[in-house]
């Protein structure tokens, strides 16, 4: 299990009565600690964001391996309920919980009229951007943010898990 979704489990899922089972490693994204579980009756797919040298954000991937072995975005028929992306700069950390139905509407999970999104970029609060792509981006997907550094009241997650999937 990824270190830090240990601290998580530990810090915030477990005190909010919030319990993972049916914890699965996936072999694919190994570098952004690619997992699969369920978190009481969630089904989740994880992974942690990378930094990248020269762009502001932290970029995750969101695609898996066809009956072909090639690679292609998630799609709506997908077993996901929710896409958790922790991110971390430094002392900062926080988790990006996004619901299926949000990913859907952004097109970074395809339908079967739109192919989705192998990978994007995350915006949490303390980076800074100047591009007004990235800027309106990161307000929508801030909406979805738990800070792990100033958010201690379990409700917010509560409230993040809650939000239609």
């Amino acid at each position: 299990m990824p270190p830090e979704l240990v601290t998580i489990i530990n810090e915030v899922y477990t005190p909010s009565e919030l319990y993972i089972s049916e914890f699965i490693t996936e072999t694919e994204s190994k570098e952004y600690n690619a997992c699969q579980f369920k978190l009481n009756h969630h089904r989740i797919l994880y992974r942690k964001a990378k930094t990248t040298p020269k762009k502001v954000g932290q970029f995750v991937t969101c695609w898996k391996r066809n009956n072909e072995g090639i690679t292609e975005p998630l799609h709506e028929s997908d077993a996901i309920d929710l896409y958790m992306i922790t991110t971390q700069n430094g002392n900062q950390s926080g988790q990006f919980i996004f619901p299926k139905i949000i990913l859907l509407q952004k097109g970074i999970i395809g339908t079967d009229q739109k192919e989705g999104k192998r990978g994007f970029r995350v915006y949490p609060p303390w980076d800074t951007t100047s591009s007004k792509q990235a800027i309106k981006t990161q307000q929508w997907q801030l909406q979805y943010f738990y800070n792990m550094d100033q958010d201690s009241n379990s409700h917010i997650i509560q409230n993040l898990l809650a939000k239609p999937h």
